[in-house]
């Protein structure tokens, strides 16, 4: 293990006893705001100083095979053991690397999912639809709730657009990588002679913005029109004017939403979403340099513009970020997505810890 890293795993070991003694100083305890504070800090931490400990003994452990091996009748088991404990401080330290990879701050968070139509007129819409059953399917898998915020639907019966609320745990850490745009290949249902076509959709995904750290929108700076909403949903939607498009006049961004029969709870949906929207720009616009890992939020919709390549006549879904292909697509259609989550964020992962070790 490098001197630096290990610097740093002892400092960090004692700021974990720092704070034990910390949240058992009644002072502390009774300011709730810190006390909640330094729990979290100290659940952070306890992986770390778990992980290390774990580190430590095993190189005690090598150091007392070392030691065992002057003796010669004890040269073979201390030779099996040092082997043993080198096998766990290798595996341990990776582990350790990988804890110490900085935390995203919106990994736990819940987040807006929006699909929305690209080339391909009314097939593209039609996959919209499909890529909607994939994620719901795989969200019912991980026990989240799923709300649908707006949809615009098409004439076949597929989306022009559909923004959904995803909660549950972690929902940001495991969706984050599907923004960008998807490109499908396939036999249209409308495609007489049997041909191949190519359209794309593109989804976005948004954290959504905790209320403590809600973006402060001046009454000034936003429109808020209501209409008649359309589309499913029966007679009702077609006689008061229930839907809400709120305008953010400063950026242009718009949401609106008409899932809901009541103004008031279509206001409230769509200005979550907005806030969620302007929070995402800020973030982007902030983190521009680091734009290699987050560019590309949403796409243009072009069939060029495509992280992944869904090919139906030959059931395969390649990724090609990570240049992964995968011949089960009816099972990832149908939501089985875990396996190859994992993936993605194993290999965002290795090129994290590629950058820490480029730093040093």
């Amino acid at each position: 293990m490098q001197a630096t890293l290990r610097d740093r795993l002892n400092t960090l070991t004692a700021r974990h006893a720092e704070i034990d003694a910390l949240m058992a100083d009644p002072g502390v305890t009774n300011d709730m705001n810190r006390y909640r504070a330094l729990s979290k800090e100290h659940s952070d931490l306890g992986v770390l100083v778990t992980l290390f400990a774990q580190w430590c003994a095993a190189e005690d452990d090598l150091n007392t095979a070392q030691e065992l091996a002057a003796d010669p009748e004890m040269k073979e088991f201390a030779s099996e053991e040092a082997r043993a404990a080198e096998a766990r401080m290798a595996q341990l330290e990776v582990d350790l690397q990988l804890a110490l990879l900085p935390k995203d701050p919106n990994d736990e968070k819940n987040i807006f999912l929006e699909i929305r139509a690209g080339t391909g007129g009314d097939e593209s819409a039609l996959f919209s639809a499909d890529l909607l059953r994939m994620y719901t399917r795989y969200a019912e898998r991980q026990r989240w709730q799923v709300e649908i915020m707006s949809a615009s639907e098409s004439d076949l019966g597929g989306y022009k657009e559909v923004i959904v609320r995803l909660a549950g745990q972690d929902v940001y850490s495991k969706m984050k990588f599907e923004s960008g745009g998807h490109r499908v290949q396939r036999v249209p249902q409308t495609e007489t002679q049997g041909r191949i076509h190519t359209s794309a959709c593109t989804v976005a995904v948004l954290p959504e913005a905790d209320e403590i750290e809600a973006v402060q929108l001046s009454p000034d700076d936003i429109r808020i029109d209501v209409y008649r909403a359309s589309g499913a949903g029966g007679q009702h939607v077609n006689k008061t004017e229930s839907a809400v498009r709120i305008t953010h006049l400063p950026t242009g961004i718009v949401a609106e939403c008409q899932d809901g029969r009541s103004q008031h709870s279509n206001k409230a949906k769509a200005m979550q979403v907005l806030i969620s929207r302007i929070k995402a720009k800020r973030e982007n616009a902030a983190h521009a340099e680091q734009a290699s890992t987050r560019k590309g939020l949403i796409g243009t919709g072009d069939r060029s513009d495509r992280i992944r390549t869904y090919n139906f006549p030959q059931g395969r879904m390649t990724d090609h970020r990570v240049n992964v292909t995968l011949y089960k697509l009816d099972y990832l259609m149908d939501g089985d997505l875990e396996d190859f989550f994992q993936t993605l964020r194993a290999s965002h992962q290795a090129d994290l810890l590629a950058e820490m070790a480029e730093k040093g």
